[in-house]
């Protein structure tokens, strides 16, 4: 089983997309939760001056000190990665790629010959699922293809090959 997936087409820079790194990544998503919690509006700005303020107050009271000198800056949780079922948004990787403008859909090619066609925004609120239970997606795998609603969790598209712009 072949784990990379590439992201070509109409994009200024083809990716490819290796899900089996993606449990050390901070941006992936617990699926246990996320389709239950509900989810608060997107305030990026809000959430970066707040970041901002932090780090600055920090280096006010404690002085300047760079990672990784505090060993207690940043705690994982070990169990949770061992046992936990985690996913991936797509969002991120298509704006690295940054999709051309003459660009309308986003296929998503499966090893069984089907094509998932999807526009461009709704293949932005796309969850890559990469993981159940702390172990990589074999069966169907390398991921599963979820609906941010969560109305496919039960029956997720899978075997996902190649993503392509067009």
């Amino acid at each position: 089983m072949n784990s990379i997936i590439p992201i070509k087409g109409a994009v200024t820079y083809s990716l490819t997309l290796d899900p089996t790194v993606w449990i050390f990544d901070d941006r992936r998503l617990d699926l246990t939760t996320y389709f239950v919690t509900e989810k608060a509006p997107d305030n990026t700005e809000e959430k970066y001056l707040a970041d901002v303020g932090a780090h600055w107050s920090r280096e006010i009271m404690e002085g300047a000190v760079f990672p990784p000198t505090l060993k207690t800056e940043r705690k994982f949780d070990r169990k949770g990665m061992l046992t936990g079922t985690f996913g991936m948004a797509i969002s991120p990787f298509l704006k690295n790629a940054e999709i051309k403008p003459e660009a309308t859909q986003v296929v998503f090619e499966c090893a069984n010959g089907e094509e998932h066609v999807f526009s461009i925004e709704e293949a932005k609120t796309i969850i890559f699922k990469f993981s159940q239970g702390g172990k990589p997606l074999t069966d169907g795998g390398p991921v599963h293809l979820l609906f941010d609603d969560g109305s496919n969790v039960d029956n997720p598209i899978k075997e996902v090959i190649a993503i392509r712009v067009q």
